[in-house]
């Protein structure tokens, strides 16, 4: 059946692979999977497929891409990860802050450095979403890929030191000064280039004299021109 039949009987083309079975192509039903997309609170949707006609029908599978129309953002295509329930995968987790942070509250800044965060687990046991509480942070201090709880049966990877959220001091007004001069030192260059060319100016202008002094010097030679003049007269004689 051809793509555009296909959505016109309300089904979207997709596709499944996975490391043990050669890829497939599929049709899903577009209200199934796009609601299925809009209950979903993080990026890793897991799905439990049924291949009709397939000797082996049960599929687990990650969404792995959704391609969508530019304009109406409907469903276009979905590609399907399978894998095993049985086997630990890995993936990235969006991060998410909870409460306010104390350090806020004395006029500091929460920074979300990182936002996503690797983890494995078994596809039952992977989290959608990872919540961090930053209501204990005061200015300075930060959370760390080591200070993170994971649910149970979930790893968290990654360098233990790196900062997943902070609360930075405020900027004074020093400081904001300082950025405003910073944004300003570009224009200090067209102000050289005037001066320059004033200097280019007076050099003209020198040149100039310089020039007027010489063909002075060079006004005698007009007589010169009036010697083809008396050589005439001479014939004529």
């Amino acid at each position: 059946m051809g793509v555009k039949k296909l959505r016109g009987n309300s089904r979207i083309p997709a596709v499944i692979y996975g490391r043990k079975r050669q890829a497939q192509n599929l049709e899903v039903l577009s209200k199934e999977l796009e609601d299925l997309i809009h209950r979903a609170h993080g990026e890793n949707i897991l799905v439990d497929l049924t291949v009709s006609g397939d000797a082996d029908p049960q599929r687990l599978a990650l969404v792995q891409e959704v391609q969508h129309h530019p304009l109406s953002g409907k469903v276009l295509h979905v590609d399907f990860h399978e894998i095993s329930a049985d086997e630990r995968v890995t993936v990235a987790v969006p991060v998410e802050a909870v409460g306010e942070a104390v350090g806020v509250k004395n006029g500091g800044v929460l920074e979300h450095l990182l936002f996503r965060v690797k983890v494995r687990a078994l596809p039952r046991d992977l989290p959608e979403v990872l919540t961090l509480d930053v209501s204990h942070l005061e200015i300075g201090q930060a959370i760390h890929i080591g200070d993170i709880q994971p649910p149970p049966g979930v790893e968290v990877l990654g360098d233990k030191h790196i900062s997943v959220l902070a609360v930075a001091a405020p900027v004074s007004e020093a400081e904001e000064a300082a950025a405003a001069a910073a944004e300003a030192a570009p224009g200090e260059p067209e102000v050289i280039k005037e001066k320059k060319e004033e200097g280019e100016a007076e050099a003209g202008k020198a040149g100039e004299k310089a020039t007027g002094k010489a063909g002075e010097k060079a006004a005698p030679a007009k007589a010169g021109a009036e010697k083809p003049a008396e050589k005439t007269a001479e014939k004529k004689k």
